[in-house]
C-alpha cells in the first residue's frame, strides 16, 4: 500500500497546481535558509582532527611584566616566546612536541614563463608532520636531525608544486626562496583541516587555505626570517634579531601530543613547575594561571564560532518554523476540498488509519519535492555567500552529510506540518458527506 499511496501522492501534485507549487516553494525557501546557515555553522564548529583532538594540547602562559597588569586578569596572548619554545621542545613532555610560526616570502621559479610569486607558509619542527598527520602526495617531511642542522629542505603544497612542476614528481628539485636554494623533499596532499587550529590569526584566518610550504624552523631562525602575523610584547627588547629572540615577545605557536588524554594533569603540573622555575630566574612576574587546551577547547577559547553565527542559525530555524505554519494553512486548504473523496472511501470500508497514512505519505511527497528545490536554493545561497570572502568560500559548501540532512529536514518538516491537516481530514463523517453530494 505504501507504493500505491506514494504514486497517489505524485498524482496529487497535479491537483490544484498553483496551491501545490506555493507549498513546495514555501517549504523549499525555509529549508534552504536554515540549511545554508547550518552548513556554515557545521563546518565552522567541526572537529579538524577528530582522531586525536583530545590528545593535542596547547597552552596559555603569560611571560609578561607586572606593569599594567591587574592580578586575576585573563591573559589574552596564546603565543609563545622563542626562549619558551626552545625550553618546551627540550622538555620531553608527551610523545611529540611541535613549534611553528608563519612566514611570507617570494619564490623565484626556475621556469622562465613564471614570474616571482608571493607565498605564505610555516616554519615548523619535524614532529609537526606525524603530530598533525599531514598527508603526502610525494616524499615525506624531514627528521629531527635536519632540524638540528637547519637543513635547506622544503615541503611544498600540491597547489604550488603543480604550478612549478606540473604533474611530475618534484622530489629532489630546487626552489629559490629566502635568498637560498631549497631542496624539495615532499609535497603535501591537500592538508587543510577546518578550522585551522594549529596556528591562529583571527577567526577569518581559521578558514583559510593550507600553507604554500613548510620548512624547518631552525632554518628560518638561522636566516633571520621575520614572522607573519601578530606579535605580543610586554617589555622593550634589544635591537636586532638576537634581541628579538631573547625578548619576552610572543610570536610562536606550540603544541604537545600526549599518549592519552589522561596525561593532561601531568602536563599541567609540568607547565606550573616550569613557570615557577622561570619566575625564580626573573621571568613570568605576573604569576598568572597557566591554562591547557585541547583542540576543541582552544577553538572555543579563540571564539572561532562567534555568537553572530549561532544567532544566524536560530533566526534561520525561526524562519523555517514560520514557513511550516504557512504550509499547515496551505495543506488545510488542499485537503479540505477532498472531503467528499474521504467520505466515499470511508463508506467503502477504509479506516481512519488508512486515510491518515495516505494523506501523510502525500505530504511526504510534497516534502521530497520541496527538498529537491531546497537543495538547489541552498547551493545557490552558499555560492553567493562564498563570493563574499576567501574564508567564507572555504566554509560555504555542502557535503554529503548536510545533503542528507536537507532531505531529512524537508520531508520531516512537511510531515510535521501535515499532521494537523491529515488529522482533520480523517474526521470526515461519511454519512454527512454522502448526503451532501
Amino acid at each position: 500500500m505504501f507504493r500505491y499511496y506514494f504514486l497517489l501522492g505524485i498524482k496529487s501534485l497535479r491537483r490544484n497546481p498553483a496551491l501545490t507549487a506555493l507549498m513546495v516553494l514555501t517549504l523549499a525557501i525555509g529549508v534552504a535558509a536554515s540549511v545554508s546557515t547550518l552548513t556554515i555553522l557545521h563546518v565552522m564548529s567541526g572537529d579538524p582532527i577528530p582522531q586525536k583532538s583530545d590528545r593535542l594540547f596547547t597552552a596559555i602562559i603569560d611571560p609578561g611584566q607586572k606593569e599594567g597588569y591587574t592580578p586575576g586578569d585573563e591573559p589574552n596572548d596564546h603565543q609563545f616566546t622563542y626562549k619558551d619554545v626552545i625550553n618546551l621542545l627540550a622538555s620531553q613532555q608527551g610523545v611529540r612536541r611541535a613549534a611553528m610560526y608563519g612566514i611570507e616570502t617570494t619564490l623565484e621559479p626556475a621556469r622562465k614563463d613564471l614570474g616571482a610569486m608571493s607565498i605564505e607558509g610555516l616554519a615548523v619542527t619535524a614532529d609537526t608532520f606525524p603530530m598533525f598527520e599531514i598527508p603526502f602526495l610525494y616524499g615525506q617531511g624531514w627528521q629531527a636531525s635536519e632540524d638540528k642542522s637547519s637543513a635547506d629542505v622544503v615541503v611544498l603544497s600540491k597547489r604550488i608544486a603543480d604550478k612549478l612542476f606540473g604533474t611530475t614528481n618534484p622530489i629532489g628539485q630546487k626552489v629559490r626562496m629566502l635568498k637560498g636554494d631549497f631542496t624539495v623533499i615532499g609535497v603535501s596532499d591537500n592538508w587543510a583541516p577546518k578550522p585551522k587550529f594549529y596556528i591562529f590569526n583571527g577567526r577569518e584566518g581559521a578558514f583559510m587555505d593550507e600553507p604554500d610550504f613548510l620548512l624547518p624552523m631552525s632554518n628560518a631562525i638561522r636566516r633571520e626570517t621575520a614572522h607573519s602575523g601578530s606579535m605580543g610584547c610586554t617589555a622593550r627588547s634589544e635591537p636586532g634579531w638576537e634581541g628579538r629572540l631573547n625578548s619576552e615577545c610572543t610570536w610562536f605557536h606550540f603544541w604537545f601530543e600526549l599518549k592519552s588524554s589522561a596525561q593532561r594533569a601531568d602536563l599541567q603540573n609540568y607547565l606550573d613547575s616550569y613557570v615557577a622555575e622561570q619566575f625564580k630566574l626573573g621571568r613570568f612576574q605576573r604569576q598568572a594561571k597557566n591554562r591547557l587546551f585541547n583542540v576543541r577547547e582552544f577553538l572555543v577559547e579563540m571564539q572561532v564560532i562567534g555568537d553572530d553565527s549561532r544567532l544566524s542559525a536560530w533566526l534561520a530555524f525561526g524562519f523555517l518554523l514560520l514557513c511550516l505554519v504557512n504550509t499547515v494553512g496551505l495543506l488545510l486548504a488542499k485537503f479540505s476540498v477532498r472531503a467528499s473523496e474521504v467520505g466515499v472511501r470511508r463508506a467503502l470500508g477504509a479506516s481512519r488509519r488508512e486515510i491518515f497514512t495516505q494523506f501523510l505519505i502525500e505530504t511526504a511527497v510534497v516534502g521530497l519535492v520541496g527538498a529537491l528545490l531546497g537543495v538547489l536554493l541552498a547551493m545557490g545561497a552558499l555560492q553567493l555567500i562564498a563570493l563574499q570572502s576567501k574564508a567564507l568560500a572555504v566554509v560555504a559548501h555542502m557535503d554529503w552529510e548536510m545533503l542528507g540532512l536537507t532531505f531529512f529536514m524537508s520531508v520531516s518538516a512537511a510531515m510535521l506540518a501535515g499532521l494537523l491537516p491529515t488529522w482533520r481530514a480523517c474526521q470526515v463523517t461519511p454519512a454527512i458527506q454522502l448526503k451532501s453530494q
